[in-house]
């Protein structure tokens, strides 16, 4: 409290104590007049005496405190985050790819990678569950569209569609995609089908996501999924929340009792591409997986962990998540720090072991498609893991058109700390607007590697 406000409140109660006792005297009641005013000098006095002054924060300046730096000359962080800082910027993962890998060593580190992935995911022993249940079906123009439910484990119901091209058959059985859409897409609109409820729409790039859509209409039978709370497997979002699904909540407890949202993810997508192979119209031996943004990483776990999927399409940039997190410290103007991802990305104990471009890395020699480029060193590292598998013909790489030209990338630059997000897009090649599947690349990649 500053002094001319105690000068005021001082003088302010004075006024206030004479005029109460003058009335209370006045009216015969001056004993309890005076024990009154006692009492009332001391709730004056005890704000004064021990009151908390009024903090005044200091202006803050973003750009000044963009970097988590410590003035200890021993180089040490008082700030917990400064702490954790230091422990990004000297993240080793166990099992990262080394590019002097000979093939042999190459192979034994996918079998690694492959155990450790497996161990990670916590994929759970269920009992036999009811097969899964045909719950419609509807003709389309060169194709017709069934949805299924199915039961992966106690508790749980997963809808998906299918897509089936009119030339497939049981004589004429053909290859599949699994579909993987981005946060807050939705498995209709991978089908270019109507959504379940109005707020599920989203509208931007719409047409351009119908990934399953375009790949039925090029003699691949596809199926579409949800990711885990979003669409029909929300909670309360068709109230009016959706798009934007509340999915924090649940990720929590799932990791609360060991396991995580891309474990789920996986479990379940898992037990429908299982019961894919079942099917006497696919081929078991030519199927793919196709993931855009967030559907990359279930895309990822589901390759590493299994290796009869005959081929990837990458619809995403390619980074280092351990670097992207390192790098993006700069705080907004209410001095939040940034957060790279949302819970349901959080694997307990994944950085310990590797990162994403390593996983990718670990698909080799299987035809990986990347459509959105990404941080050039790490794409370097990709096609050497192909080179060393004798397959560099196997991986196909794509930037965004914006980024195309090697003269409008950093390929190279040392990425500095103190990033925003849309300067770390710059750094990594992402032309974040058009940051959508993209259908002219990989459509007519994927059916070169199954009708060829």
């Amino acid at each position: 409290m500053r002094i001319t406000e105690v000068k005021t409140l001082v003088v302010h109660a004075f006024l206030c104590n004479w005029v109460f006792v003058k009335l209370c005297t006045d009216a015969g009641l001056t004993g309890v007049g005076k024990g009154i005013r006692n009492a009332f000098w001391m709730l004056i006095a005890c704000p004064l005496l021990f009151g908390q002054p009024k903090v005044v924060a200091p202006k803050f300046d973003p750009e000044a405190n963009k970097i988590i730096s410590t003035d200890r000359a021993d180089g040490r962080y008082v700030s917990t985050r400064g702490c954790v800082q230091y422990l990004l910027r000297h993240a080793k993962p166990r099992l990262a790819f080394d590019p002097t890998f000979s093939r042999q060593e190459l192979e034994e580190w996918k079998i690694r990678v492959r155990s450790k992935m497996r161990e990670l995911m916590r994929f759970p022993e269920v009992p036999i569950q009811p097969p899964p249940k045909l719950v419609g079906r509807e003709k389309r123009d060169g194709y017709r569209l069934e949805k299924w439910e199915i039961y992966p484990q106690p508790g749980s119901v997963v809808p998906f569609l299918m897509l089936i091209p009119d030339s497939v058959s049981l004589r004429k059985p053909a290859p599949a995609v699994l579909c993987f859409p981005g946060s807050y897409r939705s498995k209709e609109q991978l089908a270019g089908e109507a959504e379940l409820h109005p707020t599920y729409t989203v509208a931007r790039n719409a047409e351009r996501n119908h990934m399953a859509l375009f790949y039925a209409k090029r003699g691949m039978v596809a199926v579409a999924v949800d990711n885990p709370g979003v669409a029909e497997s929300s909670d309360l979002e068709r109230f009016g929340r959706a798009p934007a699904y509340e999915r924090d909540g649940f990720s929590r407890y799932l990791i609360d009792m060991g396991w995580h949202y891309l474990g789920l993810s996986a479990f379940q997508s898992t037990q429908i591409l299982t019961w894919m192979k079942t099917r006497a119209f696919i081929d078991r031996n030519r199927i793919a997986l196709s993931g855009h943004s967030f559907g990359t990483e279930p895309l990822m776990a589901i390759g590493v962990l299994d290796p009869d999927i005959r081929a990837f399409v990458f619809n995403d940039f390619v980074c280092r998540t351990i670097k992207r997190a390192t790098v993006s410290t700069k705080p907004s103007d209410a001095g939040v720090r940034p957060v790279v991802n949302f819970l349901p990305h959080c694997v307990p104990g994944l950085w310990e072991w590797f990162d994403y471009p390593d996983l990718l890395a670990s698909l080799a020699p299987r035809p990986l498609i990347l459509t959105e480029g990404g941080a050039t060193r790490d794409l370097d590292l990709l096609k050497k893991a192909y080179q060393i598998m004798g397959a560099g013909d196997k991986i196909s790489v794509y930037y965004y058109p914006k980024y195309s030209d090697p003269s409008t990338r950093r390929d190279y630059a040392e990425i500095p700390e103190g990033l925003d997000q849309n300067e770390w897009f710059q750094y990594v090649n992402v032309d974040q607007p058009n940051h959508y599947f993209k259908r002219d690349i990989a459509v007519p990649w994927l059916s070169g590697v199954f009708f060829r």
